[in-house]
């Protein structure tokens, strides 16, 4: 069963007093390419989480979110406790020098500038670790089931593509004889009218039949085409990641494919030919989208 590149996963997880969010995102890519998004303060997490996902998946362009969502976040207040006491004692000495009667409320120590603060949250790392690899692998375990559900709609419609072009290749190599046949007998008369009733050499005229039937012969053509389409269904059989093996077998049908059109001479030769390149195109542009 092959798998999509496309996907979403999401996971939560809490250790200690730390807990996490992690999204995955994943797009089509060539390689595996993650690129993170952590907290400043959990940055010498990225290496172990990167290596968490790649570990997992084989393709795909991967975006990783983390945050903490404890409360507060990464943010908690601080007070400054020494400050706050120099503020009392200024607030009492200007009611002293002024003889205000109105008393001091926490209020006002409290919104005073620099009493309390956002600073970053004490950071209990290995906590944090725990929670975040317990947290990816739940978002990978999301990401990776809905990566199988779309590759289960790709496999069809590959598995129906591939019928398609052996059904096409079969006609070809029905239809290739017979044309090597109309070919010898378009030149027989071609030649008889030019000639204007001289005897045509039997021999000669079929030298020039057997040099044409050897340019237009589209056995090996066949034949190849037949091992990649063979090979590209076994792949999607498998369980392994088939994605670049099977860029190259479409790489390689498109040759064989352009190769049988430029020997072919024939009508109908040239219209299954067109019908093989639209189906190799299509297979073409979903392969991309397999891990």
């Amino acid at each position: 069963m092959i798998r999509s590149m496309t996907g979403f996963g999401a996971g939560r997880a809490a250790s200690g007093g730390e807990e996490v969010a992690v999204e995955l995102r994943s797009v089509n890519q060539k390689f595996c390419e993650v690129k993170a998004r952590l907290p400043r303060e959990l940055a010498a997490l990225e290496p172990g989480l990167v290596r968490q996902i790649k570990d997992r998946l084989a393709r795909g362009g991967i975006d990783l979110s983390l945050r903490r969502t404890g409360p507060g976040g990464s943010m908690a207040p601080r007070v400054d406790g020494p400050l706050a006491e120099a503020y009392a004692r200024a607030y009492a000495e200007v009611q002293a020098r002024l003889g205000l009667q109105d008393p001091l409320r926490l209020a006002d120590i409290v919104a005073a500038e620099g009493v309390i603060r956002l600073d970053e949250r004490d950071t209990d790392l290995d906590a944090a670790r725990a929670a975040s690899e317990k947290a990816l692998t739940a978002a990978l375990e999301a990401l990776l089931a809905m990566r199988e559900r779309e590759g289960e709609a790709l496999q069809a419609d590959l598995e129906a593509r591939l019928a398609t072009a052996l059904a096409l290749v079969a006609q070809v190599e029905v239809l290739a004889p017979q044309a090597v046949e109309h070919h010898r007998t378009r030149l027989a008369e071609r030649i008889k009218e030019l000639t204007q009733g001289i005897p045509l050499d039997p021999a000669r005229l079929a030298q020039e039949v057997a040099l044409l039937a050897d340019r237009t012969d589209v056995a090996e053509e066949i034949t190849r085409l037949r091992s990649h389409l063979g090979q590209a269904r076994a792949l999607l059989g498998g369980r392994e990641p088939a994605g670049r093996k099977l860029d190259f077998l479409v790489q390689e049908m498109h040759r064989e494919v352009n190769t049988i059109g430029s020997k072919s001479q024939h009508a109908g030769l040239s219209g299954l030919v067109v019908s093989l390149k639209v189906e190799v195109e299509r297979m073409r542009e979903q392969v991309q989208n397999v891990e």
